[in-house]
């Protein structure tokens, strides 16, 4: 065997492979006479067709199967006596059988970035308080309280805030119907803001068969992309106002709220235990935001670019995923692969890149999965599903399914011990007011 690496660029090879005559001649004869044997044509006995007929029927199946095994049985040899570390699978190209008999195959491949660790123990970052107030349970108290309610049909009066408005609606944008923007019987929780302001302060003021038009212009940043950036008309009609019957906040609330409440007391802490643990692992993914910031600081190598392609369609295809389930497509809503593998390129590199330095740092301290580990992740899993370990783990018996969740697994107890080492310093914000760094977070997602 010959082998030639040519380094075609920073982390990508070329490599060509070029097998003796001899071997492959010997790898032909043998697919021939396999074939010469079980192979059944009209006027020769099962057999004894002649390999002259053979070749002239069968030449380019047996030459294509057998250039497929020599490869197999060829391409791992020559990267390991080479001394190469491939990162992704091969790409093949330029398969042939030579005039002298020999067989050349050329593998391109991209190779592990051989990097230097830099600062990952004693990271400065700001630390985030975690505080829940009186006021905020408060809050949530009321929120339940309105969710609580009985809901009452009034005839008597217009639309007014707090109501809960069924309407049919249809939109329109440049006198156009948007079929995707339409629906009947819909109930408006006015003032919550839930179909946009503009869209519930139209109807205050509407009585009930009432008809109207109204527009509203869309920011070009707006959570539905059908929407974002379009003047939109609605064409709105009022079938039924309904207005909260409202509890009087006691013990028998509390009862109704649970029956593992007795008094409101045992609610209200209920709620502040429940709110402070959210604020706890906000604090905590911030935490993870502003490390994954700082180890992407700290270095400075190449990636693959062929994880990072890979990276950018798994995210598409979730985005796509997304829309489907929604009942909608990315032409819908303005979006094409193309405009959203543009978007996503910076991240998808963030994410390869945060995975390189995370796996460098488990190598170099020895962090590695424990059967522990594994249960906590599939008893996370069943309780999110609410299914049983046991079945969770017949769903990762097959290994494709499995090493997707033991990396994500393998990151967070990496990001763990990041978490430990680092030094923690006053935060200027609480977590209630925290923006999320959610680029940084990502990156360790891979």
């Amino acid at each position: 065997m010959d082998v030639n690496v040519e380094q075609i660029g920073t982390l990508a090879r070329k490599i060509t492979v070029t097998l003796p005559a001899e071997g492959v001649q010997s790898k032909l004869n043998e697919a021939y006479e396999k074939l010469r044997k079980e192979v059944k044509l009209k006027g020769f006995r099962r057999g004894k067709v002649p390999k002259a007929i053979i070749l002239k029927h069968f030449k380019g199946q047996v030459e294509g199967e057998t250039s497929e095994k020599l490869v197999q049985e060829n391409y791992f040899e020559a990267v390991e006596k080479n001394g190469v570390d491939p990162i992704v699978h091969p790409e093949i190209k330029d398969v042939k059988y030579n005039d002298d008999g020999s067989f050349t195959f050329i593998a391109e491949v991209e190779i592990r970035p051989d990097f230097t660790l830099g600062q990952y123990k004693g990271l400065e970052v700001e630390k985030v308080e975690v505080l829940v107030t009186d006021e905020e349970v408060q809050l949530e108290l009321e929120e339940m309280r309105k969710n609580m309610a009985a809901l009452a049909s009034v005839s008597d009066r217009p639309v007014q805030k707090g109501d809960v408005v069924v309407v049919d609606f249809q939109g329109y944008h440049n006198d156009v119907i948007m079929p995707q923007v339409k629906n009947e019987n819909y109930s408006v929780d006015v003032g919550s803001g839930a179909m946009g302001a503009d869209f519930e302060a139209m109807l205050i003021g509407l009585n009930k068969d009432d008809e109207a038009d109204h527009e509203v212009d869309f920011p070009e940043v707006h959570a539905n992309p059908i929407l974002k950036g379009k003047k939109v008309k609605f064409h709105v009609k009022v079938k039924d106002i309904k207005e909260r019957v409202l509890a009087e906040m006691d013990d028998e609330f509390a009862k109704d709220a649970g029956e593992e409440f007795n008094t409101l007391e045992d609610l209200k802490k209920s709620i502040r235990e429940r709110l402070t643990k959210q604020r706890e692992e906000r604090a905590e993914g911030t935490v993870t935001d502003r490390i994954m910031k700082k180890l992407l600081e700290n270095h400075d190598f190449d990636v693959p670019k062929r994880l990072v392609a890979f990276e950018i369609e798994q995210m598409i295809k979730q985005t796509e995923q997304q829309f489907e389930q929604n009942g909608m497509s990315l032409e819908a809503a303005g979006l094409s692969r193309e405009k959203l593998a543009e978007q996503n390129a910076e991240l998808a590199k963030k994410r390869v890149k945060g995975d390189f330095i995370l796996k460098k740092i488990a190598e170099v301290e020895a962090i590695k999965l424990a059967d522990e580990d594994m249960d906590r992740g599939f008893k996370r899993i069943g309780d999110m599903y609410n299914m049983p370990v046991a079945k969770v783990k017949e769903f990762f018996q097959n290994r494709d399914d499995l090493l997707p969740l033991m990396n994500e697994l393998l990151n967070e107890k990496i990001l763990a011990f990041l978490r430990q080492e680092s030094v923690f310093v006053a935060a200027e914000k609480p977590a209630e007011s925290e923006s999320q760094e959610g680029e940084e977070k990502d990156a360790a997602k891979s």
